[in-house]
């Protein structure tokens, strides 16, 4: 009954390390137009980011936010997109993080044979199939942010994931569920997941947009994905 400190102390407590994002851009990203890739140019001014900050954005969540307080945890070093570990196996999870690897936390944990955990939230919540993105060929986004000596860097990250819904009959295999309270958990062997997102890309690279026409990311990505 002690909300996201009671889970996190569980797992902790069976020697689980807990990995989740803490992204940040709403503090550290540099205001630029969304574009793939090169394209795109920095302008206007934004908190310089160092691994120790513990600003988050504010949607992602009570999980994040327990696992980023306490001084034991690892962040990783990428200023917009971070992913934040506690527990045994932290430090080498997190450490190959970088501006321009922005997932090298998730392919760490599929390679230790991990799992992604949907606590309550849709496949537009699983960043694992941007990494799918990447991996079938395509070119991540570009942002950018201010580091430690105030310069402007590029850093990659992934784009709009409302369209990763239509992912459902794809992981639906893999899926194993349970009820939580009000909520439904959904975990996914974060290996098996990957496979079969890139499967899927390489198969329709039109699966990972989302409906709304107005959406700038998904637009940018049209080039993209007609190159897979």
């Amino acid at each position: 009954m002690g909300g996201a400190a009671t889970i996190v102390d569980a797992l902790l407590e069976r020697g689980v390390t807990v990995v989740v994002p803490t992204f940040s851009g709403a503090a550290f990203e540099v205001p630029v137009s969304p574009a793939p890739a090169e394209d795109g140019a920095p302008q206007g001014a934004a908190t310089i980011f160092m691994a120790e900050s513990r600003e988050i954005d504010a949607s992602m969540g009570a999980l994040p936010r327990e696992v980023l307080a306490p001084p034991c945890h690892r962040r990783g070093n990428h200023p917009v997109d971070s992913f934040t570990a506690i527990g045994p196996l932290a430090e080498d999870l997190v450490r190959e993080q970088t501006a321009t690897d922005v997932y090298a936390p998730l392919r760490a944990v599929g390679e230790r044979d991990g799992a992604i955990v949907l606590a309550g939230v849709g496949l537009n919540w699983m960043t694992l199939i941007h990494l799918a993105e990447a991996e079938a060929g395509r070119r991540l986004f570009r942002c950018w942010a201010r580091v430690p000596g105030g310069e402007i860097v590029p850093t990659v990250a992934g784009g709009c994931s409302e369209g990763f819904l239509a992912f459902e009959p794809v992981l639906a295999p893999i899926e194993r569920s349970t009820g939580v309270g009000s909520a439904r958990w959904r975990a996914f062997p974060v290996a098996g997941a990957l496979e079969l997102a890139v499967a899927a890309i390489r198969a329709d690279p039109e699966i990972t947009p989302c409906t709304d026409p107005s959406c700038e990311r998904c637009g940018a990505g049209i080039g993209i994905r007609r190159r897979l």
